[in-house]
C-alpha cells in the first residue's frame, strides 16, 4: 500500500520528490495492492477495502511521517558535533531567539566597553546570560556571515563568500561567488521545522531574492524585502516595524516550541536615526568627558575611527537596542522567557574605515572589511534561563558556525548522512560542562570589500603554546603572511611572522589544506590590473 495524508509536503522533503509524486500526496491520493496476484501493481483495491487501507496507513503513519507543523521526525542519521550522546529525544526543546545586528563592532555596546553608546536592554540580556569575549563573525562581511549563521556550514562550503552585488576588482579578479542561497542547501530552519519548531525570520535576509525565504525553511517572515534607511522618518532602518512583527510571531505561538530569527538593518549605512534620537543622543554625548588622543588612526593607506562620539550612529545603535527590548518584552509577556535560549550577535565587525566611517574598533585594529580582530570580531550575548549562570562571560573563541551547531543540537536535531557542520555545539560551554575540543578557526575572503581591505585568507590556530592565541593573515595579491600573538597583542600592531618564520609557515599550510577540503575559491590574476579603490575598481553595470 502507497499513502500519504492529503498535506503539502515541507520544503527540505519537496527537493527530494518529483512534482507529479508531490501533486498526488497534496491529494492524498491511496493506493492498495496486492503482490501475490498482481505483482505488476496494476491494479488499485483501496476503494474495495477501506479497513484495510485505514488499518495499513496508521501502521505506515507510525512508520514515517513528514515533518509537517506540529510533527517530530527524526532525521537519521549522526548527531550534531559537541552534542553529548542521548538515549532519548526530549519531548520539546527550548524555544530560539536569535537577534542579528547589521555592522555592529565588538565594543559597541556598554556591556562590551563603549562608553559614547546607550544599551540597557543588551547590557540586561548579558546581565542575565553569557557574554563571549572573543566572538567571531564568519566573515568580515555580511552575506557570508548570513549564510554561515543559516546553514552552520562555512561561507567557503556553501558558495557566498561576498556580500551579494559586491563587484570590485584590483591586481586580482576576485573569486566566482553565489548570489543566492542554494536551494539543495538545508538550512537550521528547515531542520528545526522537522523537529516541530514553528519558524520566523523578520528583517534583513541578503541570500538572494526575498520570495526564497520561505523555501529555506521559514514559515513565517517579514520586513525581509526593503532597504537599510528606506523607512519613513519615524523608523527609517524598520526597526520598529521588525520588532512588532517578531513580537506578534512569538505571541502567536501556543504549545509548539517555535525558532524567531530577527536580522535588524542597523548599524549599516546610510546612517540614519529618527530626529528625535538623534537629537537625544548628541545631548548624551556632548555631557561626556571629552576624548584625549587622536580621532583617527593609520591603516594601511588610510585610516580608522578612533572615536566614539557620532551622534546619528549612536542613535542608530540606540534603535537597536529598542527593537531587543520589544521582542523580549513581547516574550515575557507570554511567559516563555524561562523555555527560551536567546542569542546576540553581529555579521561583522564595525564601520570604521569608510563609508563615514561611523565607529571605532580599537584597541582591534581596523573594521568592517577586514580580517583583522577589528573586523571579524563581534558581539556574542546568549541567555538561558537555568542553564547559563547570569553574568558569565566565556574567553573560548568562537563562531557564528558555533550558533547555529548550538540551535541544532539544543533543538534535538540530527543530521542527514554525509551532511557536514563546520561549527561546534556550544552546549559545554553555556551550562559549565565542559569545554571544546581543540581547533582552528578559519577565514576566507577572496574579494574586495568596499571598506579598504583586500582579498585574504586568516586562521587562529586551536594549538600551539596557548590555543586561540596565534593568528596568521595570508594576503592573497603578494602571498604576503603577518603572524600575531593575540594574548600579547590584540590590536595586531607586531608582526612575528620575520621572528617566528617556521610557525608562519606552518599554518598557512594548514590554511591551504583547509582551502582544498573546502573546495574554496581563490582570486586570478587581473590581466589588466587597476587601483580597486579608484574609478575602474567597479565594473560598469550592465
Amino acid at each position: 500500500m502507497t499513502a500519504r495524508g492529503g498535506r503539502e509536503l515541507p520544503a527540505s522533503e519537496r527537493r527530494k520528490v518529483d512534482p507529479e509524486s508531490q501533486r498526488r500526496f497534496a491529494r492524498g491520493e491511496v493506493e492498495l495492492f496486492e503482490l501475490a496476484a498482481d505483482p505488476g501493481e496494476t491494479k488499485n483495491l483501496a476503494a474495495d477495502h477501506s479497513a484495510m487501507v485505514t488499518r495499513l496507513a496508521a501502521s505506515l503513519d507510525a512508520w514515517w511521517r513528514p515533518a509537517l507543523p506540529g510533527d517530530r521526525k527524526a532525521v537519521s542519521a549522526s548527531p550534531v558535533a559537541g552534542s553529548p550522546a542521548a538515549a532519548s529525544t526530549p519531548p520539546r526543546g527550548p524555544n530560539f531567539l536569535v537577534f542579528l545586528a547589521d555592522d555592529l563592532g565588538a565594543r559597541d555596546l556598554g556591556c562590551t566597553g563603549s562608553r559614547g553608546y546607550f544599551t540597557p536592554a543588551i547590557d540586561g540580556l548579558a546581565a542575565a546570560g553569557m557574554r563571549f569575549t572573543r566572538g567571531y563573525a564568519a566573515c568580515p562581511v555580511c552575506s557570508p556571515t548570513r549564510a554561515a549563521l543559516v546553514t552552520g556550514r562555512h561561507p567557503a562550503r556553501v558558495g557566498i563568500t561576498n556580500f551579494i552585488g559586491g563587484e570590485r576588482r584590483g591586481r586580482l579578479l576576485p573569486a566566482e561567488y553565489l548570489r543566492s542561497l542554494p536551494e539543495a542547501e538545508l538550512t537550521v530552519p528547515e531542520l528545526l521545522q522537522q523537529a516541530g519548531y514553528a519558524t520566523g525570520c523578520f528583517g534583513k535576509w541578503h541570500l538572494g531574492p526575498p520570495d526564497q525565504v520561505r523555501r529555506h525553511g521559514f514559515d513565517t517572515v517579514g520586513s525581509i524585502a526593503v532597504a537599510p534607511g528606506s523607512g519613513p522618518a519615524n523608523d527609517p532602518m524598520h526597526a520598529r516595524a521588525i520588532a512588532t512583527q517578531a513580537a506578534s510571531f512569538i505571541e502567536s505561538q501556543a504549545g509548539r516550541p517555535w525558532f524567531c530569527y530577527v536580522p535588524m538593518h542597523s548599524t549599516h549605512v546610510p546612517l540614519k536615526a529618527r530626529a528625535e534620537l538623534v537629537a537625544a543622543e548628541a545631548q548624551r554625548l556632548a555631557a561626556l568627558s571629552p576624548h584625549e588622543g587622536p580621532r583617527e588612526v593609520p591603516e594601511g593607506d588610510r585610516t580608522a575611527r578612533a572615536v566614539q562620539d557620532l551622534p546619528v550612529y549612536a542613535a542608530m545603535v540606540r534603535e537597536l537596542d529598542e527593537t531587543v527590548a520589544t521582542v523580549l518584552a513581547a516574550l515575557e509577556r507570554t511567559g516563555a522567557g524561562r523555555d527560551t535560549l536567546v542569542v546576540f550577535t553581529s555579521d561583522n565587525g564595525g564601520l570604521s574605515t569608510a563609508e563615514g566611517s561611523p565607529t571605532s574598533n580599537l584597541p582591534l585594529r581596523a573594521g568592517k572589511g577586514y580580517l583583522y580582530e577589528g573586523g571579524i570580531r563581534v558581539p556574542l550575548l546568549v541567555r538561558w534561563p537555568g542553564v547559563i549562570a547570569p553574568g558569565s562571560t566565556c574567553d573560548v573563541p568562537v563562531t557564528t558556525l558555533d550558533i547555529a551547531a548550538t540551535l541544532l543540537d539544543v533543538g534535538g536535531c540530527t543530521l542527514p548522512p554525509g551532511h557536514v557542520l563546520d561549527g561546534t555545539s556550544l552546549r559545554p560551554l553555556l551550562a559549565a560542562s565542559g569545554g571544546l575540543p581543540p581547533r582552528d578557526l578559519v577565514w576566507h575572503y577572496p574579494h574586495y570589500p568596499n571598506q579598504g581591505g583586500r582579498p585574504a585568507g586568516a586562521l587562529i590556530a586551536g594549538d600551539g603554546p596557548a590555543s586561540g592565541t596565534e593568528k596568521i593573515v595570508e594576503h592573497f595579491e603578494d602571498g604576503r603572511v603577518e603572524l600575531f600573538d593575540l594574548a600579547a597583542d590584540p590590536g595586531e600592531r607586531h608582526d612575528l611572522a620575520h621572528e617566528r618564520p617556521e610557525r608562519a609557515s606552518a599554518l598557512q599550510m594548514r590554511l591551504a589544506a583547509w582551502r582544498e577540503q573546502v573546495a574554496a575559491k581563490m582570486p586570478t590574476p587581473n590581466p589588466r590590473p587597476v587601483e580597486p579603490y579608484g574609478p575602474e575598481g567597479l565594473p560598469l553595470k550592465k
